[in-house]
């Protein structure tokens, strides 16, 4: 076996078009394929497509991803200052790991997500 690459990770979301419009709106994300009829939708991201789908249509229970998905930007308090004017809580300060900036957030659904930019070589 010899895995290339990573398609798409799928977030678990309760209400469709509310999650559309956070991933779509909030967080600018630009919409790509829908699933047919279906309540699910693909986000891109530049490296790595977010689909966001409902569960209960697919036969399976919501559980939220607490582990988040660090978003990239090059900018983490300008795009937490964006954020935060749009109604995004943060749950604590941006942290400084030494090579990276950090500002961890949830989606409507409590899905982890973080702004991240790495800074150090």
């Amino acid at each position: 076996m010899n895995v290339t690459g990573v398609d798409f990770t799928i977030v678990p979301i309760t209400d469709f078009e509310r999650s559309k419009q956070f991933y779509g709106e909030v967080l600018g994300l630009e919409q790509s394929k829908q699933w047919g009829e279906m309540p699910a939708q693909e986000f891109e991201t530049g490296n790595l497509t977010i689909a966001i789908m409902q569960p209960d249509a697919f036969g399976q229970e919501f559980s939220p991803n607490n582990f988040p998905i660090a978003l990239r930007v090059d900018d983490v308090a300008e795009a937490r200052t964006e954020l935060e004017g749009k109604g995004v809580e943060f749950s604590a300060d941006t942290l400084d790991s030494g090579v990276c900036h950090m500002a961890f957030f949830s989606d409507p659904d409590g899905n982890g997500l973080m702004l991240h930019h790495h800074y150090a070589d």
